[in-house]
């Protein structure tokens, strides 16, 4: 049962959607492989923005999707609710987006985001599958400046989710900076890493991300062994590991990471929000590769 929520919920990733404020396309594949309780996840992504010029130099509206089809295989029987009902997830999330240039060269993003998430057991959606996401940033990139010893970028902001795992705004900030020849950092919220480049184009970083999701349960979901029935699923997840970037042609980016799940806290509520089951930490390795395209 514990392996069962943890596996569930590890992928739905919103945090990771809202950080790539500059990516144009992505396409991606993430597995956990079956274990000693007999649970394989798979999930398969696909992100897609199509900027728009607008009148005003370097002002840009970016519209577009973002699907992703989640597959949990669990071959335990003996669980306290109909595991059918966890089987397949899906999530279309329709991203809008804004960004201009400020004074100093700062530069302001906007992000709205409506979509939905629900079990694919349900036959139809319902209120309770729409979210709602927001981000308000603000950027300033001296990774390109000539004039800079030591390329940087700030990335300061606040960030509202409603399938994000926390029921608050949260504060995103991103501080990078290349310090080495060969040696670059970014410490922040919900990311952190410490970047090697071996070339121009290949580079490895030591990561550690935070991950969160608050997904709907169509149908409500009878956990026999409390008496009542949950509506939806909470979890927050911490992850440390490696990750490796070939960078091809002027935008193209593929990728691979290998985490480890350090923390994790994964929660049932019932229709009130109150928790109603809980399941403690259960390390597991985290396997994940694409493809992106970035402005």
């Amino acid at each position: 049962m514990k392996h069962t929520f943890v596996f569930v919920l590890l992928f739905f990733s919103a945090f990771y959607s809202y950080a790539q404020l500059s990516d144009l396309a992505r396409i991606d594949f993430t597995i956990i492989p079956k274990n000693s309780s007999g649970i394989e996840y798979t999930r398969n992504r696909a992100l897609f923005n199509y900027p728009i010029k607008l009148k005003k130099e370097k002002e840009f509206l970016l519209l577009g999707l973002d699907y992703s089809n989640i597959h949990l295989n669990i071959e335990e029987t003996n669980l306290p609710f109909n595991k059918e009902a966890l089987d397949d997830f899906q999530i279309l999330d329709l991203n809008i987006s804004y960004t201009k240039p400020l004074k100093n060269d700062w530069r302001l993003g906007l992000r709205l985001t409506p979509g939905f998430s629900t079990n694919l057991t349900a036959r139809s959606l319902s209120f309770e599958d729409l979210t709602l996401s927001g981000l308000v940033a603000f950027i300033k990139d001296k990774k390109n400046d000539k004039n800079e010893s030591r390329p940087w970028k700030l990335t300061i902001g606040v960030y509202y989710s409603d399938n994000g795992g926390f029921s608050f705004p949260l504060p995103f900030i991103s501080y990078y900076r290349k310090f080495r020849e060969k040696w670059s950092f970014n410490l922040g919220v919900p990311k952190s890493n410490l970047q090697y480049h071996l070339n121009e184009n290949h580079r490895i970083k030591f990561i550690t991300e935070l991950e969160g999701y608050n997904s709907n349960i169509q149908g409500r979901l009878n956990v026999s062994n409390t008496n009542d029935n949950a509506t939806t699923i909470k979890m927050s997840l911490l992850l440390s590991g490696l990750q490796y970037e070939f960078h091809f042609k002027k935008h193209f980016q593929f990728y691979t990471k290998a985490s480890y799940i350090l923390s994790n806290s994964v929660k049932l509520r019932n229709n009130n929000g109150t928790n109603i089951f809980t399941i403690d930490n259960d390390p597991r390795l985290y396997i994940r590769a694409g493809i992106r395209l970035k402005i």
